[in-house]
C-alpha cells in the first residue's frame, strides 16, 4: 500500500513540474517596451538624427495652415523618376530587363526608404476554423467559416497574436471560384438556421426551463399555446430581384461566381504608433521599438492578407489563381502595398487610397509626406520615411522631391497583373486632401510597364505632364490597368458593379 502512495505522489509530483516546465519562464525574454505614439515617434526621430519635422497641413480648408489645393503650386519637381531607366542610367528596354534589374531595385527602394522591409524570417500561421455553417446571402447559398489564425509565439510568448477573418464562398457554382481579400471588419452573413422541427425541440425546452426557473411562467404559456418564444428569423427572400449595382458588394459578388474574404487588419497589427512592439511587429522584433528600415503596419497588413492567401491555397473550393485583394483608404494604401510585393495575387481593387498609396509622393496638393510624418499616421511606414519631412537633422532637411521612387513605380510593381484604381468626389466625401489627380497622373506614368510587358493600361499616352484627368463616370476599363472615378464619397462601393465584370473578363482571357 506504502508503496502504491509512494508511486501516486511521484506521479503527482512528476505531473506538476511537467506542467512548470511547459509553463515558459518570461524571465528569459526581454521585457517588452511600453510606448505612448508620441515616444516611439520621437525614438525613432532620434535612431535618425532629426531633430525637427516640419507639421502636415491642415484639412481643414479655413485654416491658417490649410493644403494647398492650387494645381499651379503643386508639382515643385513635376519630372517624375523614370520607371524604365535602371539606377546606373540604362534604359530597361526589355521584359527581361525589367524582371531581372528594374523591378527589384524598385523593390528594394520601397522597403528602405517607405514602407519597410518584412524580416526573412516570420512566424507560421496556422489557421483554425471557429465556426463553419451552410448560409444565404441574398439569394446566394454560401459555405461561410469564421477563421482564426494564431501566430507561432514560440521564440516570444509575451506577445500573442492571433488573425481573425471570415471566409465565404458561393457552393452553386461549378468548380473552383475567384476570391476577392478585403480589408475590413469580418461578420459571418446571417447564421443558418433550424429546421421547423429542431426549433420546435428549442421551444419546448427553453419552455420547460423557464417554468423552471419561474413556475409563474407555466400559466402564461398556457394562456397563449401557440405561442413561441423563439422565432425563425425571415429567411431568403426568393422574389426578390437579382443583386444589380445598389447591391452591396459582397452580394454582387457571390451573384457573379466569386467568393469574398473579410480580414481585420487591427488583429494583425494595431493602427497606432503605440502598438508597434505589439502585434506581428512586435512579435518578431521581441517587444523592442523598430529600426528605420524595420516594416510599418501598411506591409505588415499585406503580410496578414499573404497568410490569408495561404490558406485558401489549401482550399479546393478556390482558384488561388484568381485572388484579389481591396481596400479603400488606408486600407487601399496597404491593398497596393500588398499587390505590388506579393506576386501571387492575380488583381487588386484599390480605393482612394492617397498619400502612402496612389497618389504622387512629391505632389504638394492635399494629404503631404509631411502628413503621414506625424505621430498620428506614421506608423503606416517605415521610419526612414520621416526623413522627407525632416527641417532640421544631421543630413540637412528632404522633402518629397527628394525620394528615388514614388508611386507610379509602385503601381508598376503590379504589372501586368490587374489593377483597378478607384476614386470618388470630393463634393460627395472623397475628400480632395486625396489628390484625385495626383493618383491619375501616377496611374498614367506606370502604363508605360504594363504595356512593356504586354498587355494594355488605360489607354492613353504615357505622359503624366500633358494627359489630363477624364471626367467622373469616365471609365478607363479596357485594359489590365483600370481607372475610374465614381460620384460617390470615400468608399470603393459604386465601382464593383464595373470591377466585377472587368476581372472576370480579363482573369478568364488568362
Amino acid at each position: 500500500m506504502k508503496q502504491i502512495t509512494l508511486f501516486l505522489l511521484m506521479l503527482i509530483f512528476a505531473n506538476s513540474a511537467f506542467a512548470q516546465s511547459e509553463k515558459p519562464d518570461n524571465s528569459k525574454y526581454p521585457k517588452p517596451v511600453v510606448f505612448t505614439a508620441q515616444q516611439d515617434h520621437e525614438n525613432m526621430m532620434k535612431q535618425l538624427g532629426i531633430k525637427s519635422l516640419r507639421p502636415g497641413p491642415s484639412g481643414d480648408e479655413n485654416a491658417p495652415n490649410h493644403a494647398n489645393y492650387d494645381e499651379l503650386l503643386a508639382n515643385p519637381c513635376p519630372q517624375l523618376p523614370d520607371v524604365l531607366t535602371l539606377n546606373n542610367g540604362k534604359k530597361v528596354t526589355s521584359p527581361g530587363m525589367w524582371w531581372k534589374l528594374r523591378r527589384p531595385e524598385l523593390l528594394k527602394g520601397f522597403e528602405q526608404e517607405m514602407y519597410g522591409r518584412i524580416p526573412d524570417k516570420t512566424p507560421k500561421v496556422t489557421w483554425t476554423a471557429k465556426i463553419t455553417d451552410r448560409e444565404f446571402v441574398g439569394r446566394t447559398p454560401v459555405i461561410a467559416r469564421l477563421m482564426i489564425g494564431h501566430v507561432d509565439n514560440s521564440e516570444y510568448p509575451l506577445i500573442d497574436v492571433n488573425i481573425n477573418m471570415v471566409v465565404v464562398l458561393p457552393v452553386n457554382v461549378k468548380g473552383p471560384v475567384p476570391v476577392l481579400i478585403m480589408f475590413g471588419y469580418p461578420q459571418l452573413p446571417s447564421p443558418a438556421q433550424p429546421s421547423p422541427d429542431d426549433m420546435e425541440k428549442i421551444n419546448t425546452s427553453f419552455k420547460e426551463m423557464m417554468i423552471k426557473n419561474n413556475p409563474e411562467m407555466q400559466a402564461i404559456f398556457e394562456k397563449y399555446p401557440a405561442y413561441s418564444p423563439i422565432t425563425r428569423l425571415a429567411g431568403p427572400n426568393w422574389f426578390a430581384p437579382a443583386p444589380d449595382g445598389n447591391s452591396s458588394p459582397t452580394e454582387q459578388l457571390l451573384a457573379a461566381g466569386w467568393g469574398y474574404v473579410t480580414i481585420d487588419p487591427s488583429s494583425i497589427q494595431a493602427d497606432n504608433g503605440a502598438g508597434l512592439t505589439k502585434g506581428i511587429i512586435g512579435l518578431v522584433n521581441k517587444g523592442q521599438p523598430r529600426k528605420p528600415d524595420d516594416w510599418g503596419a501598411l506591409r505588415a497588413w499585406s503580410w496578414g492578407a499573404a497568410r490569408a492567401l495561404d490558406y485558401l491555397e489549401t482550399d479546393t473550393l478556390v482558384d488561388t489563381k484568381k485572388v484579389g485583394i481591396e481596400g479603400v483608404s488606408r486600407y487601399g494604401k496597404a491593398a497596393l502595398v500588398t499587390l505590388a510585393f506579393e506576386p501571387r495575387f492575380a488583381v487588386g481593387l484599390i480605393g482612394s487610397s492617397g498619400k502612402g498609396g496612389a497618389t504622387l509622393q512629391r505632389r504638394v496638393f492635399g494629404e503631404a509626406v509631411e502628413s503621414l510624418s506625424g505621430s498620428g499616421e506614421y506608423h503606416w511606414m517605415a521610419g526612414n520615411y520621416l526623413k522627407y519631412a525632416a527641417a532640421e537633422s544631421n543630413f540637412g532637411s528632404k522633402t518629397g522631391c527628394d525620394f528615388t521612387i514614388d508611386s507610379h513605380e509602385l503601381i508598376a510593381l503590379c504589372a501586368p497583373r490587374l489593377t483597378f484604381i478607384s476614386y470618388g468626389i470630393p463634393a460627395k466625401g472623397d475628400a480632395r486632401w486625396l489628390d484625385q489627380n495626383g493618383s491619375y497622373k501616377a496611374t498614367v506614368a506606370a502604363g508605360a510597364v504594363f504595356k512593356l510587358l504586354g498587355v494594355k493600361d488605360i489607354g492613353v499616352s504615357n505622359d503624366y505632364m500633358k494627359e489630363t484627368m477624364p471626367p467622373v463616370l469616365s471609365g478607363l476599363l479596357e485594359g489590365e490597368l483600370a481607372w475610374r472615378q465614381h460620384d460617390g464619397g470615400h468608399t470603393d462601393a459604386p465601382n464593383f458593379q464595373f470591377f466585377i465584370p472587368w476581372a472576370t473578363k480579363l482573369l478568364k482571357s488568362k
